[in-house]
């Protein structure tokens, strides 16, 4: 097995080539709305934490309409500054960029002054994943120790077909996810 650095390397490769050939009229009918399965694990009134993607990552943007179209609460991660603990505040208009700035890490986040949320559901970025859950994301930990702070929270992962490997190298701090979307196929326990 590879060490995660070689491996993060390889699969946001992959990623970007699998991303980069897609056909825009596919692309845009890819992630529109979460499977009926997930959407009901958010039920009406909670609060469901997404991350604003970077280039390759999944697309999470038509998730946030549905779920605030449909009476839930959007929340982003925060981040004060660099190494600064993960928090995540209100996204009160998926629909637009407005109330959101560039965060420490080069992703949009809330502004300062946004109200703290509690996410009930949380959707994860990541680089890698396997079909049981295990998940290899950007390497600074920020999830991992934001999910083993808040163990109530439900994990999900959104990913391309194409990071999902047999196998990840894996430490006793890495947090599982409870199921992973694909554009394909929904790998989990729900």
């Amino acid at each position: 097995m590879t060490d995660k650095k070689s491996l993060r390397a390889r699969l946001r490769r992959l990623r970007r080539e699998h991303v980069n050939a897609l056909p825009a009229s596919m692309s845009a009918l890819l992630f529109l709305r979460p499977p009926g399965a997930v959407a009901a694990l958010a039920g009406e009134g909670s609060v469901v934490g997404l991350y604003h993607a970077i280039s390759g990552e999944a697309p999470t943007r038509s998730y946030a309409k549905w779920f605030a179209e449909n009476g839930r609460r959007i929340a982003l991660p925060w981040f004060a500054a660099a190494g600064a603990p993960m928090q995540f505040r209100a996204w009160n208009d998926p629909f637009a960029d407005e109330g959101l700035e560039t965060g420490p890490y080069g992703a949009l986040q809330p502004a300062a002054d946004a109200e703290e949320l509690f996410p009930d559901v949380a959707f994860v970025p990541l680089v890698g994943f396997t079909a049981e859950g295990q998940r290899l994301g950007q390497g600074g930990g920020h999830y991992d120790r934001w999910l083993g702070a808040n163990p109530g929270v439900m994990a999900l992962g959104l990913a391309w077909d194409c990071q999902k490997v047999d196998s990840l190298p894996a430490e006793p701090h890495d947090m599982p996810l409870r199921a992973v979307i694909t554009p394909t196929r929904l790998y989990g326990d729900i």
